[in-house]
């Protein structure tokens, strides 16, 4: 079954909350899956897929995740606290408007999610390592360029080209031919080859290879 969008005489068409990409990311070990609010809102099913590691790609999509309010909170303020889940935040326009460099700092804050060591404080309890999904509002535009950039750099071998990563996340996420003109946005692909070849300039390095010299 499809619907039309009242913006749009594009069909969206039904597709899971989330869809596994990638089942084991090297060199982190994890899997990767792409979804969109509903599914980044699905507790039980993030749980039963092992994710512990929420990117939120849109600037027009938030959620209430704190499960865990701090007893300080005043009157009046918005609740803060622990969340159910380690959670980031991105924020990019879906289409025309982001700044050139913010799809380069998606990828950067990705990569530090997967590598970041936590201390040994009550102040981080969520220390799981788990699997990760990468979240828009559709989970069709947004999250799916910030994947495929990330499989294009962190597997070459398996996805040498930006076109070959794309296609993998598409089909993978059930995008329908007839949506791949705007899944995702024409901009956004852009953004993504043009952050591929920064970071080929730039390099960087994990905190567990600090002490090695490695650099990727």
């Amino acid at each position: 079954m499809n619907q039309t969008s009242p913006q749009s005489n594009v069909p969206h068409y039904d597709r899971p909350e989330i869809s596994l990409i990638e089942e084991r990311l090297e060199p982190y070990g994890v899997a990767v899956y792409v979804g969109g609010r509903e599914g980044m809102s699905n507790l039980p099913l993030l749980r039963e897929r092992g994710i512990s590691t929420v990117i939120n790609c849109a600037v027009n999509l938030d959620v209430n995740l704190v499960d865990a309010p701090d007893p300080s909170v005043g009157e009046g303020h918005l609740t803060y606290g622990h969340g159910a889940f380690r959670y980031y935040k991105l924020g990019l326009v879906d289409g025309a408007g982001n700044a050139e460099t913010m799809m380069l700092a998606g990828y950067y804050q990705l990569v530090g999610a997967l590598s970041q060591i936590l201390p040994e404080r009550s102040s981080y309890p969520l220390r799981e390592r788990g699997n990760v999904l990468v979240n828009c509002r559709g989970g069709r535009s947004r999250s799916v360029a910030l994947v495929a950039l990330l499989l294009h750099k962190q597997m070459p071998d398996r996805y040498p080209t930006m076109d070959a990563a794309l296609e993998h996340v598409r089909i993978r996420r059930q995008l329908r031919h007839d949506e791949w003109f705007e899944a995702p946005k024409p901009m956004l692909i852009e953004a993504a080859c043009t952050a591929s070849d920064w970071i080929d300039r730039i390099g960087h390095r994990d905190p567990e290879q600090a002490d090695t010299g490695q650099t990727k």
